[in-house]
């Protein structure tokens, strides 16, 4: 359905521009791809003040129209090519009023493009705060454009935004800023007039940037390249000159405007805290502390309501099996969607403690320090500091994670970057770790203060940083690349959460983790127990005869006993117990037997699978009583040894199997769509599962 008005939110990373777009847009936005290019889109829809209905793009943030990632070039291509779908009728730009100079340098170079523009003066609050003092009225005036104050963190201002939207017709012409004809006037002139325009400053990008636009045809763009060629036309001088006459232009400009009566107090606190939190010693020290936290509190406060939510289902499989009638219908729902289900509702309060805490890090500021605090480390590992970001994201999911190295402007930290990002823990692995130590390691507390447990699953993740790292360094002498790499960041003030912003990502995070992740498990669940009920009829024939043959005798325990027994061998004859005991041969060095495979099988769809399987293959092969997926999983006995199927030793080899292996379509995907190849995906898919092999290999041989 056609909009009314389109509209295009566009401002510097940090200036709360995609706050302002979720206060605008609410629930009613969704996500996808620029048309060509695989650059996130976001797309809402609000009304106005005089009730017209406007379609919001949040534009991705940029400190200048010339890009250096993919990210960056989307938005030159947006706002010059009117015939893009994404073109805007008006924009938005979003600017902090605690840095108005240099977040002022995209207005201009915006401005200048001659698009109906409105600028939103952002965190006026915290300016006034830090005794800076803007006379909005004045710069107004100055620049030729109407300016709104809002604070997006506190909704204040937002509908005289709307207001100032819905009148934006009535907006005057911007006021000129620096005359850049006088940079390169005779190839500004030409390239008018082959674009056949008036405005200077859209010819001078075009010169600059050609390439990115799909505008033009060949002949045209050779075209450009000859205008250069002749008239001598260098775009970093070009680019640097600009800057500078911009710059003096604000000059001008700001001039009697801003009054900052806090320059020396205003940096004090966040000085101080950064003095500590950055510290090349107790930085670290409080890092490490902060995941001890984390992970601790995810089996700590997790624990009662994953026992409450698993013992639901557990009641929920016992009411099914009293009232529902005996079938197959009945066990399919029960023995496979419901016990597959379970396996993932289960770990709901983990996920949600785990994101919480990543919100509140994101939301104070912190994570930012985080990636300033480990540049340095990651150069010397062939990575720079813009590969944190996309690594801590592999905590939460590595296909956002290898999406967002987009911004890694050298090829050679992008591509090590995304070979590696998946070695890092994500949340699909979690529900595979704390089964796994719940079954193994102690609930026991030491010192009173530190779960056994928690520690444990801290190591996991850390074993997965330090494996991601150590990988990278190898791949820095296995890829070749000239370009050297930079990293220059804007670390943002230090704020308090916003808590309803903590609890609708919670709420996000969780709802996709069963969603997605809960498609995948049913579909694999209904499927397994397919294969696990059915089998070859000469094999379940024979079975069914001999076990017909000895029931005869009428003793109940023994009847019960067989029940099991004949439940057992079935499964094993199925067609999921055939391909377990294809591949045992090559898994059973590692400690796993058939049932497991089946498990590494369906983990290649997703990991979290593993849970699912479990809860499927231990539901079937049961003698009627309905148990929790863990009290089934700890009562596994290896029928050939006498001993449990899962001990220390095979948990922590199948955590360092789930730790390095791939198993996860969806990154595959990602993979081969961020390199347009299949190359990187395959060293990817291969490499990680031989590592994770001869990890599990060594660990199983040495624990056993």
């Amino acid at each position: 359905m056609a909009k009314d008005i389109k509209i295009a939110l566009v401002g510097n990373p940090n200036t709360g521009k995609s706050t302002l777009f979720n206060i605008l847009t609410g629930l009613n936005q969704k996500i996808g791809n620029f048309p060509g290019i695989t650059v996130d889109k976001k797309i809402g829809y609000c009304k106005l003040a005089d009730n017209r209905q406007a379609e919001v793009i949040d534009l991705p943030g940029t400190y200048s129209l010339y890009p250096k990632s993919k990210d960056e070039s989307i938005v030159f291509q947006i706002l010059a090519d009117t015939s893009n779908p994404s073109h805007p009728d008006l924009i938005v730009l979003v600017v902090d009023a605690t840095n108005l100079r240099r977040n002022l340098l995209l207005y201009t170079q915006v401005a200048d493009l001659g698009i109906p523009l409105v600028l939103a003066l952002n965190m006026t609050d915290m300016a006034k705060n830090e005794g800076i003092d803007i006379n909005i009225d004045k710069l107004a005036l100055r620049l030729g454009v109407q300016i709104v104050s809002i604070s997006a963190r506190k909704n204040l201002g937002i509908q005289e935004l709307k207001a100032a939207l819905s009148h934006a017709g009535t907006i005057a012409t911007q006021a000129e800023g620096a005359d850049l004809r006088v940079l390169a006037p005779e190839a500004i002139d030409l390239a008018k007039a082959k674009l056949n325009t008036t405005n200077n400053y859209f010819a001078l990008q075009v010169l600059h940037q050609h390439e990115y636009l799909h505008l033009f045809s060949e002949s045209q763009h050779e075209a450009f390249e000859q205008i250069k060629k002749d008239w001598e036309f260098e775009s970093s001088k070009q680019q640097a000159a600009e800057t500078i006459a911009r710059y003096r232009y604000l000059g001008t400009v700001l001039s009697g405007v801003v009054t900052d009566t806090g320059a020396k107090k205003k940096f004090a606190f966040s000085d101080r805290l950064d003095s500590i939190l950055t510290n090349k010693f107790w930085g670290f020290i409080i890092f490490i502390a902060l995941l001890f936290i984390i992970f601790n509190s995810i089996f700590s406060w997790s624990s009662y309501p994953m026992d409450r939510i698993e013992y639901a289902f557990v009641w929920l499989a016992e009411m099914g099996h009293r009232f529902l009638p005996e079938g197959l219908l009945t066990d399919l729902l029960l023995d496979g969607v419901v016990a597959g289900l379970g396996g993932i509702i289960i770990f709901i309060p983990q996920i949600a403690i785990l994101f919480a805490f990543i919100s509140v890090l994101e939301d104070t500021g912190y994570m930012a320090r985080v990636t300033f605090m480990l540049d340095k480390v990651m150069r010397k590992f062939g990575l720079s500091g813009k590969s944190v970001v996309p690594m801590i994201g592999s905590l939460a999911c590595a296909v956002p994670s290898i999406m967002s190295a987009r911004n890694i402007e050298s090829w050679k930290d992008r591509i090590i970057t995304i070979m590696v990002a998946p070695l890092v823990s994500c949340s699909a692995r979690l529900p595979v770790y704390t089964l796994l130590i719940s079954l193994v390691v102690p609930e026991k507390m030491i010192w009173g203060i530190i779960n056994l447990q928690g520690l444990t699953l801290m190591g996991m993740y850390l074993i997965s940083i330090v494996a991601a790292v150590v990988v990278a360094f190898v791949m820095k002498f296995l890829i070749k690349a000239k370009e050297r790499s930079y990293f220059i960041m804007e670390l943002p003030v230090y704020r308090m959460p916003r808590w309803s912003n903590v609890l609708y990502t919670v709420y996000e995070k969780a709802k996709t983790f069963v969603f997605e992740a809960g498609k995948v498990i049913i579909a694999i669940s209904i499927i397994l127990w397919v294969l696990a009920s059915f089998g070859p009829s000469n094999r379940f024939e024979a079975i069914d005869r001999k076990y017909a043959a000895i029931e005869l005798q009428k003793d109940s325990v023994q009847i019960s006993t067989l029940e099991r027994d004949k439940s057992a061998e079935k499964l094993e004859n199925s067609y999921a117990g055939i391909l377990g005991h294809f591949i045992e041969p090559g898994i059973r060095p590692l400690g796993y037997d058939w049932k497991i495979g089946i498990a590494l099988i369906t983990s290649f769809a997703a990991r979290e699978a593993f849970v699912g399987t479990m809860a499927t293959i231990y539901s079937i092969d049961n003698d009627g009583e309905v148990a929790t997926i863990r009290d089934k999983m700890r009562g596994a006995v290896n029928p050939e040894t006498g001993l449990p199927v899962f001990t220390f030793a095979t948990a922590f080899s199948l955590m360092l199997f789930y730790a390095f292996a791939m198993q996860c379509m969806s990154t595959v995907a990602v993979v081969y769509r961020e390199t347009k190849s299949w190359k990187w995906p395959v060293i990817q898919l291969v490499y990680m599962t031989v590592m994770a092999y001869i990890a599990s290999l060594i660990a199983y041989q040495l624990l056993k």
